[in-house]
Order: structure tokens, then sequence, then C-alpha cells
């Protein structure tokens, strides 16, 4: 548990974005330590599953609690525990963008967080399953090959001299079936739209 003077809340009267402050810095203190500080244990959790190790989680965990006390400077959140979860969820989508390769478990762990934030309509969930479910079907649909470059390369982020040295081909070949693979996949999420710019 961290100790409520060990904050960022702790002496700063001004946000990082500018925004002016309203909320006595005491008012803060108070509120974070009621209603923020208990939820550290679950907070922690979350921030584990998506962080490279246990120090990685600690330093995300300092920066949701500065955004937080920065965004409760302004004006203190009603329902604290959809507020820092969402405050973190955002921090490790910021995170994710920025990385040059994100793992589908890191993104999986997003989708886990079951708290009260804006979630997209019935409409956008039910496109992104039949967009999921028909890249899926276009991923199975490929061959073997095809397949597994695709997989090395999009998904465990290897480079192609990787992925020729482990299905044993050249470099050129490993084109050759990503190339096959990226079309299939962009095909079945794009639909014949995509073909249309082919020449006969």
């Amino acid at each position: 548990m961290v100790d409520a003077t060990d904050t960022s809340c702790e002496g700063a009267r001004t946000c990082r974005q500018g925004a002016v402050v309203t909320v006595p810095v005491s008012d803060v203190r108070a509120w974070f330590v009621r209603e923020v500080l208990p939820l550290e244990a679950v907070l922690m959790q979350f921030l584990r599953r998506s962080a490279r190790d246990y120090a990685d989680a600690e330093d995300l965990r300092q920066e949701v609690y500065m955004r937080v006390c920065e965004a409760a400077q302004a004006e203190i959140p009603r329902a604290a525990r959809p507020f820092v979860f969402t405050v973190a969820r955002n921090l490790l989508i910021d995170r994710a963008r920025r990385e040059p390769v994100v793992s589908i478990e890191a993104v999986a762990d997003l989708e886990v967080l079951n708290v009260a934030i804006d979630e997209p309509g019935p409409d956008r969930s039910v496109a992104a399953r039949d967009e999921l479910r028909r890249l899926q079907n276009a991923l199975q649909g490929l061959p073997p090959r095809s397949r597994s470059a695709v997989v090395m390369r999009k998904v465990d982020g290897l480079s192609r001299r990787e992925i020729a040295q482990r299905l044993g081909v050249t470099e050129k070949t490993v084109e050759r079936h990503l190339t096959i693979g990226l079309r299939a996949l962009a095909d079945a999420i794009f639909g014949a739209s995509s073909n249309s710019g082919k020449r006969p």
C-alpha cells in the first residue's frame, strides 16, 4: 500500500494540462486517501497483467495516481472506481500505441476491465465481432506457410530474417508468403472493394 504522503496530490497546485485548480489540495488529498487508495490492490492486479514487470506496474500506478490527482484538482469525480480504471485503461492504450509491437495478450487484458466506462454501442460491437470473425476465418483459410509467416510477423513481431530462419526458407519466400497472407486478410476485412483496383 502506498503511503498517502507518497502521492502526486501532495502540494501540487497546477496541472500538467494547465487546467485551473479549483479544488483545495486538502480536499483532493482526503478524497484520494478515502476513495482511490483502497483500489490499489485491484489496480495493481490489473496493471501487472499488462506490464512487463513489477517495477513497470509500479511506474504505471504512479502515473495513474498523478493523472487522477491532476483531474481531481479541477473537479473531484463522483465515482472514483470507474474514473481510476478509465485513466489506467487510457494510459495502457496510450502506451500500446507508442510501442512498435503490441502483444495480443496486452490488448486482450484491456478488455477484462469490468468497470463502468464508455463502451461502444451494440452496433459497433457487432460490427467489430463480425470483422474479427472474418479475419479469423481468412487467417484459417490461408496456406499453412502464409498463415505462419503472418502470425510470426504481425502477432509475434518477428523480423523477416527471423521468420525465414524459423521456416527454413529465404527472406524472399517469406516476403511472398506475407504478401499472399496480408492480401487475403485485407480482402476478408475490406471485402471485394480491395480487388476492384487490381488490373485484369
